[in-house]
């Protein structure tokens, strides 16, 4: 067992052996006693911490939203509007590491893309989090640059949609075959400096 491993209580242990399970096997290929077995702990003890595997799951979620809002996205914090061309790349660069680096939001993306067919929250989540979130969040990026007269005057849904969505796939393809991803950021930075290039001053 890592020393960072022996740190975590027994419930963080629950729950990191349950995401990496669910990453591997789906949430149905996944028992309780399986989780259990990879904590070191008796199927009954984990009811001590949780009724069952739908609360282990909410939990997950609820953890890795919290997670992802603090670090990549989200609507309770100010965002800073990049003032050119570099500190938008650089800001996106960042927060792309992140997303891609990040054990925890990395399995728990390669877990919703398995389970979103058969889970209407995690529908909802994915949808969210590959789609509407981040398009979200970058028009309003988007459109605060262009009241600066940093980005050209356009529908910022629609360029928010243009630089999201290959970086969305190249994403998957980084979470698919992980040995692809030096290139992949590689990818998505030139991406970004295309489009900053094309709609930028």
């Amino acid at each position: 067992m890592s020393a960072v491993h022996s740190k975590l209580s027994t419930k963080e242990r629950i729950l990191e052996e349950a995401l990496t399970l669910f990453a591997e096997r789906g949430y149905d290929g996944t028992g309780v006693d399986l989780i259990a077995e990879r904590v070191g702990i008796k199927g009954p003890s984990l009811y001590k911490h949780f009724k069952g595997k739908e609360d282990i799951l909410n939990a997950l979620i609820d953890a890795a939203e919290a997670r992802y809002d603090e670090f990549f996205v989200s609507d309770k914090h100010d965002r800073k509007t990049p003032e050119n061309k570099e500190e938008f790349v650089k800001m996106t660069m960042k927060r792309l590491s992140f997303t891609i680096h990040d054990p925890m939001i990395r399995k728990i993306r390669i877990f919703l893309v398995k389970e979103q067919f058969r889970n209407e929250r995690l529908a909802e989540i994915t949808t969210r989090h590959q789609l509407d979130g981040i398009q979200k969040m970058y028009a309003g990026i988007l459109e605060s640059m262009m009241e600066k007269g940093l980005v050209k005057k356009d529908d910022p849904q629609l360029l928010a949609m243009e630089i999201t969505a290959p970086v969305v796939l190249y994403i998957a393809r980084a979470d698919r075959q992980p040995k692809y991803e030096k290139e992949t950021m590689k990818s998505i930075e030139a991406h970004l400096r295309h489009f900053c290039d094309e709609y930028m001053e």
